[in-house]
């Protein structure tokens, strides 16, 4: 929506809509992913991760068709709210499939091509939108929205030729397969190759455990051993939003008219930079996120981002007033050249500081904290939290812009602060473990003292795997 937003034919076919409908009519598409993210666990656990995934590509085709096809602002929200039921379903079963095909070594990197691929796809459709602006008339947003459904198609045929996940075949009573994909992904179609014979161990021993101990709702959630972790991933889905990248992303059009860069052109120009650098500087945490680990970055990425907003906010404050911008009243910066270029500068350095840290690792992180017996629904309740706070922000920022305006942005500062505060005292590191060995992380306590867990914690040999088996079979 962000390339259309001061879109003239747009405008015209939407009745120019005000900053309280307009956030409304961007906030359908995350409200659906919401609907789309309580779903996900259901179809996952019944359908399995890959047709699900087959699935939300289906399900995006519709959406896409009626927001290509809108002539209202009801059927675009109706349209924006199946596609949006689509992005919810993909979003919380991908990271939970690419968690479980992938050894820990790489785990990390392969979660975070998500957040990378997530940041070609904005990049890609913001020059498609930027590009047919130049097309007079309604073809100029119909165009984009209707090419938006090509990607779900090649998702959707694309996922036919990948296997199922190891892990929900082996819970499904498929252990034969599970094995041989396990041999595929991971040991070059060797059965008995030492990683493919450890996941496999640690995989049996668990779904033994779980299938008597195992989440049957959502309230089980909620019992010890599980609900700290629960907390976990979705404070950190939670904390992602508010960190305000969503205003730098769905509303910089809004960020740059109110730094004083009003031309149309040059606005979309500045924005364009704005997603390069989204992809770009997404690709050293796909490098080095298992190296960095989780905790680094995101105290580090908390911090730098709190402190270009409150630049932002401070340049704002101090070179800004209240003036008119076609035909609307808002608060902007003029006659002052130098601040309006800082305020552009520091928008960028707070997207670069985005994509190195927490857009990576706040799919990552989540994927791994859970048990397979909670894994579907706590990944699914944390998804939910993400596109809950998405939907509320998505509708609150433009009213913010327009009635507070600079004060918006030292209030996502403050939220970026209080998530640096958090993480640093709450979140343990995971970076390394199995799935199966991230269970040990939280046996040893340290609830307020996350950074006394040490990196080596929970992590095993194969000899240790099948001796502890061995001694649970013959106890």
């Amino acid at each position: 929506m962000s390339g259309v937003l001061n879109n003239s034919a747009y405008l015209r076919v939407f009745n120019k809509p005000g900053p309280g409908v307009q956030g409304a009519m961007v906030a359908a598409m995350p409200a659906g992913s919401l609907i789309g993210a309580l779903l996900a666990t259901q179809l996952a656990d019944r359908l399995g991760r890959k047709k699900t995934v087959i699935l939300a590509g289906m399900i995006w085709v519709i959406g896409s068709i009626l927001q290509c096809a809108s002539i209202d602002r009801g059927m675009l929200v109706i349209g924006r709210i199946i596609s949006g039921i689509s992005v919810g379903l993909s979003s919380a079963v991908v990271p939970i499939y690419q968690s479980e095909i992938t050894p820990p070594s790489i785990r990390g990197r392969i979660v975070s091509l998500q957040q990378w691929s997530i940041t070609w796809g904005i990049l890609i459709q913001y020059f498609i939108q930027f590009g047919c602006s130049y097309i007079d008339g309604v073809a100029s947003f119909r165009i984009p929205w209707g090419l938006q459904m090509i990607p779900a198609i090649i998702l959707s045929l694309g996922m036919t030729m990948f296997p199922e996940s190891p892990r929900y075949l082996f819970d499904q009573g498929r252990e034969n397969e599970a094995l041989q994909v396990l041999a595929d992904l991971h040991g070059g179609g060797d059965i008995n190759n030492e990683l493919v014979v450890l996941e496999y161990e640690e995989i049996k021993h668990q779904i033994c455990f779980e299938r008597t101990e195992g989440a049957k709702s959502y309230l089980d959630l909620l019992k010890p051993g599980n609900s700290r972790r629960v907390m976990l991933g979705c404070t950190l889905r939670m904390w992602s939003q508010l960190t305000g990248v969503n205003v730098m992303m769905y509303y910089i059009i809004y960020v740059f008219r109110g730094a004083g860069l009003t031309g149309t052109r040059g606005n979309l120009i500045a924005d364009s930079v704005q997603y390069v650098l989204n992809v770009a500087f997404t690709v050293p945490a796909i490098l080095y996120i298992d190296k960095w680990g989780r905790r680094p970055m995101l105290v580090i990425g908390t911090l730098l981002m709190g402190f270009w907003l409150c630049l932002v906010g401070g340049l704002q404050a101090r070179f800004g007033h209240w003036g008119p911008v076609d035909g609307d009243t808002i608060w902007l910066v003029t006659d002052h050249d130098a601040a309006t270029k800082a305020i552009i500068v520091c928008s960028y350095f707070f997207v670069c500081s985005y994509a190195m840290t927490m857009g990576p690792v706040s799919w990552t992180y989540p994927a791994e904290l859970y048990s397979l017996r909670t894994r579907g629904k706590a990944v699914s309740l944390a998804t939910a939290a993400n596109w809950a706070f998405n939907t509320a922000l998505a509708y609150a920022v433009p009213p913010g812009l327009a009635s507070i305006a600079w004060k918006t942005y030292f209030i996502f500062a403050t939220f970026n602060f209080a998530a640096c505060i958090h993480i640093f005292f709450m979140f343990p590191e995971t970076v390394g473990r199995t799935l199966e060995e991230v269970e040990e992380i939280f046996q040893q306590g340290h609830i307020f003292t996350a950074w006394k867990i040490g990196r080596e914690v929970g992590r095993k040999t194969l000899k240790e795997v099948i001796t502890k088996d061995k001694v649970e079979v013959n106890g």
